[in-house]
């Protein structure tokens, strides 16, 4: 389905910048503190249950099945309420979910939970991301990549309060749930400084359920790639550094904080890189510096070469995912359709990773694994042309297939204030 697009106002006659760029910044900082929080608790979550590991893996699908079911639900959500209130009542419900998961008094009521959970999530994201490109858009430069990084931001955060509870052994539904009425309330004010961007009442709204398009599939690959190592690294990182290298506790543990430090910062950092060397280059650049720390740690065989190896991995993704998204948002008729298409396939990518890794290191060792994973961070400099619609276009001082004086919405239709 595709729209007349409409003129619409630049980003600084509806709304201050500075003010806008800030908010989503947040927007996106709470959502990653909400991840965070539950991912440093799951460890008393499988004890409290006393779940096999095979259990906590089925239990741990369900986000990933929840997220895939709702994300195509978001482009009609977006339209309806338009793209404010959609961040805010999503990302509250994305708030409030956190307390399902360590109340659950059985497997099954687990699932269920975590199903809901990676739904709620999943609408969130793509609300967020659909904003966030809208007002890159406006702004003329990349904000993105810092946007992401400010996710990871918030979930270092989070997960560091975390086990900071562990370590007190305080009981994770009370943390939960003071998490999340804490974060609840940090949301509404950061959301109602968000502009109110909205379709014209006369666009039609998009299908109630609408598969993504073909044209975003190919991006989405680009996102897997990058987003399989992501996962493989922060799961398997520390057993990679103990079972392979011989490493320590304390030291295995400090693989995945450097490649998470490293992932943060480049993201933080990462917009500048990108509107100096382009979409394109700078994915082949990311492509070559995860290559390289992939094969640093297939051929580590003690943790000084293995840390720096998972360390490069986080600087050679971190910018992957920010550039598929900004780049799905200009595939023509329905963004937001495109950039649920998008999350799918990446975020997907990232909860079977290390699945995927774990069966390859059964059958032949955590090495050969990856070397899958470095193979993956390899076809980043062969695919890194599909994230072209995301490059600058120097001429205009805007992205590149944005008309500068009139943006698609994440509806597909020119934005107006309301």
């Amino acid at each position: 389905m595709t729209s007349t697009a409409t003129a619409g106002p630049p980003l600084d006659a509806l709304d201050s910048p500075r003010r806008a760029r800030a908010a989503i910044a947040l927007v996106f900082a709470v959502h990653g503190a909400v991840s965070g929080t539950f991912v440093s608790r799951i460890p008393w979550i499988q004890d409290r249950l006393d779940l096999s590991p095979g259990q906590l893996g089925l239990a741990l699908v369900m986000p990933a099945v929840g997220s895939s079911l709702a994300m195509p639900l978001a482009g009609r959500f977006v339209h309806r309420y338009g793209g404010r209130a959609a961040v805010r009542g999503l990302l509250s419900l994305w708030c409030l979910v956190l307390v399902l998961p360590p109340v659950a008094p059985s497997l099954p009521v687990l699932c269920l939970a975590l199903l809901v959970y990676g739904a709620s999530a999943g609408m969130a994201d793509v609300a967020m991301n659909a904003q966030g490109v809208e007002i890159e858009q406006r702004l003329g430069r990349s904000i993105m990549s810092g946007l992401h990084g400010m996710w990871s931001a918030g979930g270092l955060l989070a997960a560091g309060f975390g086990i900071l509870a562990a370590h007190q052994d305080l009981d994770a539904r009370l943390q939960l749930g003071v998490t999340a009425l804490v974060l609840l309330a940090v949301a509404q004010p950061v959301c109602r400084s968000l502009p109110d961007l909205r379709a014209p009442e006369e666009t039609e709204a998009p299908p109630r359920f609408a598969l993504p398009p073909r044209s975003s599939l190919v991006i989405g690959l680009v996102g897997f790639c990058a987003v399989f190592a992501e996962g493989a690294s922060m799961d398997w990182s520390g057993v990679y550094l103990k079972d392979v290298t011989g490493a320590s506790s304390t030291v295995a543990a400090a693989a995945y904080t450097a490649f998470a430090l490293t992932m943060a910062v480049s993201r933080l950092a990462g917009d500048a890189a990108i509107r100096r060397l382009g979409a394109v280059r700078a994915t082949r650049i990311s492509g070559a510096i995860a290559t390289a720390g992939g094969l640093l740690v297939v051929f580590a065989d003690r943790p000084a070469l293995a840390v720096p190896g998972f360390a490069l991995i986080g600087v050679g993704v971190a910018v992957v995912v920010p550039l598929a998204f900004a780049a799905a948002a200009r595939i023509g008729g329905n963004p937001s359709q495109a950039i649920a298409g998008v999350a799918t396939v990446t975020y997907t990518s990232g909860l079977i990773a290390p699945a995927i890794v774990g069966g390859l290191a059964q059958a032949t060792s955590l090495p050969v694994s990856f070397g899958v994973v470095t193979t993956l961070a390899f076809a980043l400099l062969l695919s890194a042309g599909a994230l072209r619609r995301a490059e600058p276009d120097p001429a205009a001082g805007s992205p590149k297939g944005v008309a500068a004086a009139a943006p698609e919405s994440p509806s597909g239709a020119a934005l107006t204030k309301m």
